[in-house]
């Protein structure tokens, strides 16, 4: 009855646009859990767009994340710059993510017990690489969500 209970706040389609997703309230939590992600980790800040500015589109990409028998068990939206050198049809959808090797685990947990460490394991709902950059980036607002009061900024 949990699972029921459970699985009815989880959508099983893929949205294709941050406009179809609205009708759902599942991804719209989803949306709303990666830009509150954004505003924690203060990722940007919004500024009138320069007038000699190359702004960086954005996408939505939307992901179910299953369980080893397959089943729904959380959506995923993700926001990411919109790639024009993909193909539509090859590759368009496919999005990367900074993910250790299965490899790299066996090997660090063969060696922790080798050294009879104790090993924690943590889930990580959003994770990100921090890293200076020494050019500014312009990226526009994410589709879906232009601030009303300023629609010109980025």
């Amino acid at each position: 009855m949990e699972f029921c209970m459970f699985n009815s706040f989880i959508s099983k389609i893929y949205p294709k646009t941050a406009k179809t997703a609205h009708d759902h309230a599942n991804w719209v939590q989803a949306i709303h859990d990666k830009l509150n992600e954004f505003e924690r980790n203060k990722v940007w800040r919004l500024i009138l767009t320069p007038n000699d500015a190359s702004v960086v589109g954005l996408k939505w990409v939307f992901r179910n994340k299953l369980d080893t028998e397959g089943n729904v068990i959380r959506n995923k939206a993700r926001l990411v710059v919109k790639g024009y050198c993909q193909e539509e049809g090859i590759d368009y959808e496919e999005t990367c993510a900074p993910v250790a090797m299965i490899e790299s685990v066996r090997v660090f947990l063969a060696y922790a017990a080798r050294k009879n460490f104790e090993v924690y394991q943590l889930d990580v709902k959003c994770a990100f690489l921090n890293i200076e950059l020494y050019e500014t980036v312009y990226v526009e607002q994410p589709s879906g969500f232009v601030n009303e009061k300023y629609p010109n900024h980025c």
